[in-house]
C-alpha cells in the first residue's frame, strides 16, 4: 500500500503542490512574512514543496533539505515557517488521498495516517535539527565576534595601548575585559593602558569594582592603568556611592589620559613651527572619538 499511495502523491503532485501553495499563502499575513516580497515568498515555497517531494520519491532524506533549511537560516526565515508548511503538507495530502479513495473505512483511514506520518516526520525532524544546528552554529559565531569587539585592546603608540569600553558592563563581560587587558599588556608590551569609559552610560558599584580588579591585575604584571572619560555625572555618582579610585590616575577625557601616559612613558610633547604635528592631530583625533 505504501508504493501505491507513494505512486499516487507524485503522480498528482501538481494538483497537491496547488493545494498546498494555496493554504501557505495565509501565513504572508503575519508580520514577518509581510515585509517579504511576493516573488521571493512564492520562489521559496515552491523550492520548499519541491524539496519535500524529492525527498518522498528518493523514499528518504536528501540533502537538499540541509541545504533549503541553512539557506532559510541565512534569509533570516523563521523555524515556524518550516514547521508550519510541513503540518500544512500533511493535511493537505491526507485529505487528497482520502478524497481519492473508493471506500474509506476506519482501517484505511489509519493506515493512510500512518503512511503519510512516515513521510513528513521525517522531514520534519530533519529540517529542525538541521535549522537548529545551523542557528545555533550561527548564534555562536555572532556571539564571538560581538565578545572581540566589546572589550578591544588598541595600541596606539609603542608601550601605550587604550581600551574603549561602550555599553553597560555585566559580570561576563568584566571577566572579557579582564582577558583581553592582561593578553593584551603582555602582547603589546604595554606600560601603561588607558580605559576609556566615556561609552559606558552607568557606573554603579559593581562596574567600578570590575574596574578596580582590572586595574590590579594590570599593576601586578607591571603596568599601569589610567581611568579616562570621567564625566560629571559619573564623578558624581562614584563620589556619592563612596568608591575609592584613588589607586590609579583618572582623567576626564582621552586627550588629558594620553598627555599623563606620555610621562609615565618618560615622553612629552614639544612645540613646533608646525601645530599640525602627528601628536597633535592624534591628539584632537582622540578628543573627536
Amino acid at each position: 500500500m505504501d508504493n501505491k499511495l507513494r505512486n499516487m502523491a507524485l503522480d498528482y503532485s501538481n494538483e497537491i503542490v496547488d493545494m498546498w501553495l494555496e493554504e501557505i499563502n495565509g501565513q504572508k499575513n503575519n508580520a514577518y512574512m509581510a515585509a517579504i516580497s511576493d516573488e521571493m515568498f512564492d520562489s521559496t515555497n515552491r523550492e520548499f514543496v519541491n524539496v519535500i517531494f524529492s525527498s518522498i520519491e528518493k523514499q528518504g532524506l536528501t540533502s537538499e533539505l540541509d541545504d533549503f533549511s541553512e539557506r532559510l537560516i541565512n534569509l533570516g526565515w523563521p523555524l515556524s515557517y518550516l514547521t508550519e508548511g510541513m503540518q500544512i503538507f500533511r493535511r493537505v495530502i491526507i485529505d487528497f488521498i482520502l478524497k481519492r479513495s473508493e471506500q474509506v473505512d476506519s482501517d484505511y483511514f489509519s493506515e493512510v495516517l500512518r503512511k503519510v506520518d512516515g513521510w513528513v516526520d521525517p522531514i520534519i525532524n530533519r529540517l529542525v535539527n538541521e535549522y537548529s544546528g545551523s542557528w545555533e552554529s550561527t548564534v555562536s559565531l555572532q556571539r564571538m565576534a560581538l565578545q572581540e569587539l566589546s572589550a578591544p585592546l588598541i595600541p596606539v603608540m609603542e608601550n601605550i595601548t587604550i581600551m574603549p569600553l561602550i555599553g553597560t558592563i555585566d559580570t561576563e563581560r568584566a571577566k572579557l575585559v579582564m582577558e583581553n587587558l592582561l593578553d593584551g599588556v603582555i602582547k603589546h608590551n604595554a606600560e601603561v593602558v588607558l580605559i576609556d569609559i566615556t561609552g559606558v552610560p552607568v557606573v554603579d558599584t559593581m562596574v567600578a569594582h570590575h574596574i578596580i580588579q582590572a586595574a590590579e591585575a594590570v599593576r601586578l604584571i607591571g603596568s599601569r592603568c589610567i581611568l579616562v572619560g570621567i564625566r560629571p555625572e559619573i564623578a558624581q555618582t562614584i563620589v556619592n556611592l563612596g568608591i575609592d579610585l584613588g589607586k590609579f590616575p583618572t582623567k576626564s577625557s582621552l586627550r588629558k589620559g594620553f598627555k599623563t601616559a606620555l610621562e609615565l612613558t618618560n615622553r612629552h610633547i614639544e612645540e613646533t613651527e608646525n601645530k599640525h604635528d602627528d601628536i597633535e592631530r592624534m591628539l584632537d583625533s582622540l578628543d573627536r572619538e
